[in-house]
């Protein structure tokens, strides 16, 4: 099977650029199964209920979010109606929407994707540890589903690290979103899961991790409250991970994706 995910979508200008790049990424790469991380697309806060239309109808198959899961009350109301749109599995216990998805492809093939959340500098939450062993308890790689795909949404790759390792050879892949910045660590585990600890941001580099240089600058400098943040709006690097999996669900290959902007272009070998 071939999987394409994007990184985090920063604002509107990274949402246009995913918006247009979706359907020619999907032909261009054959791709079966698509998941996009959108918990900054809505002025670097949040997600609105027609953004998560909008990208759906572009192509994604998935929708994944992450801390600011709740930045745009109105989604709130929406995730409990539109499965395709996941947040952190590991949230209390009564939180609206759930923390995966299992969709079934039209050839019968069955899709699991999971959003988890680290807790490692980031807020406190149940532990992302146990309630994925506890989804995974009933999930087998290769006999019930084709593909399990794990967004894990963390800021320390210390975290993320040893989760993909945990549950190597368990699911399809690992990947790791939040810190907005892509690393070179790219990997199939020794038990066939495929892993990055952060697969980069849609949006533009000519920032601090995708917001307006100026503003974030003050923050650090003066260590005073500003203005809120905005995004940047310049190119936009379209960063993501293409994953390619046997038919029992392990990676044979993986492969960053980087389109545009000013980072330098990577695009995976069809």
């Amino acid at each position: 099977m071939r999987i394409l995910f994007l990184g985090d979508v920063v604002g509107r200008s990274g949402r246009e650029a995913v918006i247009t790049a979706l359907p020619r990424l999907r032909r261009d790469l054959a791709i079966e199964f698509a998941v996009v991380n959108a918990e900054n697309a809505s002025h670097g806060f949040g997600l609105g209920p027609d953004m998560a239309d909008a990208l759906l109808a572009a192509g994604a198959d998935a929708i994944t979010l992450g801390n600011h899961a709740w930045d745009r009350r109105e989604i709130i109301p929406y995730i409990s109606t539109q499965k395709r749109l996941i947040r952190p599995i590991n949230f209390p216990a009564g939180t609206p929407g759930e923390g995966f998805v299992d969709i079934m492809l039209t050839d019968g093939r069955r899709i699991l994707v999971v959003n988890a959340m680290g807790r490692l500098f980031m807020d406190p939450l149940d532990c992302p540890f146990q309630a994925v062993e506890a989804l995974l308890a009933r999930v087998k790689l290769g006999v019930t589903h084709s593909a399990v795909l794990i967004d894990f949404h963390a800021e320390a790759t210390s975290e993320k690290m040893a989760f993909a390792h945990m549950v190597d050879g368990r699911v399809s892949a690992v990947l790791g979103t939040h810190t907005h910045c892509p690393t070179a660590d790219h990997q199939i585990l020794p038990h066939g899961t495929a892993f990055m600890a952060d697969v980069g941001m849609c949006g533009d580099y000519d920032s601090v991790i995708g917001m307006g240089k100026a503003g974030a600058l003050a923050r650090f400098v003066k260590k005073m409250p500003g203005d809120r943040l905005k995004p940047a709006e310049g190119d936009i690097t379209i960063c993501g991970v293409f994953v390619e999996t046997n038919a029992d669900g392990y990676a044979l290959r993986i492969e960053p994706i980087r389109i545009g902007g000013r980072l330098a272009p990577i695009f995976p070998s069809v």
